[in-house]
């Protein structure tokens, strides 16, 4: 008997494979005048406030120093009728420019900056090196422990520094004395000496942090280079992290310089003890004392306008050295 015919099995359908998502296209970013438009509003946003709070704090007061300085105080008479303001020209420019004691000022700052830079940013540059060599521990506290003194206002630093200063109420003084050693802070040759330690003394720290700062962005990859070159550290410190730094301590002097040439509180508060210094010391001293003693504004307005050049060409004089030097 035949066997019955079997029916073959039936194989399912194949199943449609899903359909393959394609990529998100990135969005394109907005183009046309109005999206110019909006990131003009948004760059305006940002720079709008500066310019104005630079305008009205520097560009504005400078103008008037300007207008002020083309004008003099004359009394007329025997100075019974009361004063007028006359149009003066340069005059109160050549007057500043002919003056001893404004000229004599800028010779006292040129003595303060040699003394005073070399010590603060040498010492500030060592101090960062320490803390970043690898035998320092405790670096959090030994750079706020730095930075503190940076802290104290500049005004209250040179009033705690005049206590230190002053025989009879300085334990400074009493341990020299102990030694046989004297020390007159005030003296004629010494005052000097004694304005570029407030001033080392406030800002060193601050510049040390700049300084650290710098030297954590050095690759660590070209430290261990060298150390695997046979460098020691203090070799690894003068000529692979100084050199890598040179933009900071540029920097670093453009503002030291800027700074030292409006020196003012300090000097200001020692001359009230060191009376050989005089009240026209430095040149903000002898602008103050013009201004404000004298009441001769013309020849502070045009007394400032010759310092702010001054200082706008030391500048660019400590720019292109120092741009020589990081292109050596």
């Amino acid at each position: 008997m035949a066997a019955p015919l079997t029916r073959p099995a039936e194989t399912p359908p194949p199943h449609p494979a899903p359909p393959t998502k394609r990529p998100a296209r990135p969005a394109r970013a907005a183009s046309g005048p109005g999206a110019r438009r909006g990131q003009r509003r948004a760059v305006a946003l940002f720079t709008v406030p500066f310019f104005a709070l630079f305008t009205a704090v520097t560009v504005l007061p400078m103008l008037y120093a300007a207008w002020m300085s083309l004008f003099r105080e004359e009394s007329s008479g025997l100075g019974f009728g009361g004063t007028e303001r006359v149009f003066a020209g340069f005059g109160n420019f050549t007057e500043a420019l002919g003056n001893e004691a404004f000229l004599r000022s800028f010779g006292h700052i040129a003595f303060y900056c040699a003394l005073y830079i070399p010590a603060m940013v040498g010492g500030a540059l060592i101090l960062a090196l320490l803390v970043d060599s690898a035998m320092a521990r405790a670096r959090r506290f030994f750079q706020i422990a730095y930075f503190l003194p940076h802290a104290v206002p500049g005004l209250i630093a040179s009033l705690i520094w005049l206590y230190l200063y002053t025989p009879g109420l300085s334990p400074i003084i009493d341990v020299l004395d102990a030694f046989g050693a004297h020390w007159n802070f005030f003296g004629q040759d010494e005052a000097i000496y004694s304005v570029v330690n407030i001033s080392a003394w406030q800002w060193t720290g601050y510049n040390m942090i700049i300084f650290y700062a710098g030297l954590q962005a050095v690759p660590r990859e070209v430290l261990e280079a060298a150390t695997v070159d046979g460098s020691g550290a203090l070799r690894t410190a003068l000529q692979v992290k100084v050199p890598m730094i040179r933009p900071t301590v540029v920097l670093t002097l453009l503002f030291t310089c800027v700074g030292a040439i409006q020196l003012f509180d300090a000097p200001k508060l020692v001359q009230l003890r060191a009376n050989t210094m005089g009240e026209d010391w430095s040149p903000t001293m002898f602008i103050y004392t013009a201004a404000f003693k004298g009441h001769d504004y013309g020849l502070a307005a045009a007394s400032s306008l010759i310092l702010a050049l001054v200082a706008g060409l030391l500048s660019f004089v400590v720019t292109k050295l120092g741009n020589r030097w990081k292109a050596s």
